[in-house]
């Protein structure tokens, strides 16, 4: 019961802290406004309503409030047109093969890992730049249906504030399911369904560790590691798919090997 007060606790505070932090003041103060020009334009210009500023214009902070009240509502949202396939239609090399290379602590954090934080803030610190990120699948996930590329501190307090809220609104499977059909696989395939057609041309239930290890390998650069762009590289990227899944141990060192030296046959 503590964890859990503690954990709403802290959600109440992230929320606060980014509302404001991302133009909370400023909504309030538009919104106040637009109350009272519409109660003027009732009492004095019955015609004049129409001019006032609606909701739906109401730019960025009101609508991240929205979206972290209503988070289940915003999700289905920005997914309703895109085919999903539930985890349990997805075979469990590849569910194991993209927990294991994006997120190793994904079943046991709550949508942030602080280690992976503190271990990317030493190698960062060490090397002088930014060269290792510490985005759980949570925060990818969020990233993708939401946010945009920019990077600022606010815009980090969101995202870490609707991660932990995906988390308490949606179960582990669930999340897995719409990171896998929501994120770019490269070559124009979005989404695991698009992606396993358009490289082997196979339902993503049909997948063989091999093909599910390299289809893992490419959100992290999309553009770069797809096998229509550059089969080494994406036969690398592999390796170190296989490679993460051992260490997880997932999957035996023989079994990775094995997996290694199979022949792909891509669609075309």
């Amino acid at each position: 019961m503590k964890k859990l007060f503690r954990l709403c606790a802290g959600l109440i505070l992230v929320f606060f802290l980014g509302f404001f932090l991302a133009g909370g003041r400023d909504v309030l103060r538009k919104e106040t406004v637009s109350r009272v020009a519409d109660w003027a334009a009732d009492s004095v210009l019955p015609n004049a309503r129409h001019d006032a500023p609606r909701h739906s214009d109401i730019p960025d902070g009101l609508t991240r409030v929205k979206r972290l009240l209503f988070l289940r509502d915003a999700v289905a949202e920005r997914i309703s047109e895109k085919k999903v396939v539930p985890t349990k239609d997805l075979p469990d090399a590849l569910l194991q093969a993209i927990v294991a290379v994006e997120d190793a602590r994904f079943y046991s954090h709550p949508g942030f890992d602080v280690e992976g934080i503190v271990r990317a803030a030493l190698v960062n610190l060490q090397k002088g730049e930014i060269e290792e990120g510490a985005s759980t699948i949570t925060q990818q996930l969020i990233k993708n249906l939401f946010l945009s590329q920019e990077r600022s501190f606010a815009r980090k307090v969101e995202e870490l504030a609707l991660a932990v809220d995906l988390e308490l609104r949606f179960s582990k499977s669930e999340i897995l399911s719409l990171y896998l059909n929501s994120i770019y696989f490269g070559s124009g395939y979005y989404g695991v369904y698009d992606a396993s057609r358009g490289y082997f041309n196979k339902e993503p239930k049909d997948l063989t560790l091999p093909e599910a290890a390299m289809l893992a390998g490419l959100p992290n650069a999309p553009s770069v590691y797809s096998p229509y762009e550059d089969f080494l590289l994406a036969k690398k990227r592999q390796f170190i798919v296989l490679d993460a899944m051992v260490r997880a141990g997932m999957i035996s060192e023989q079994l990775a090997e094995e997996a290694k030296s199979a022949p792909l046959y891509l669609a075309h």
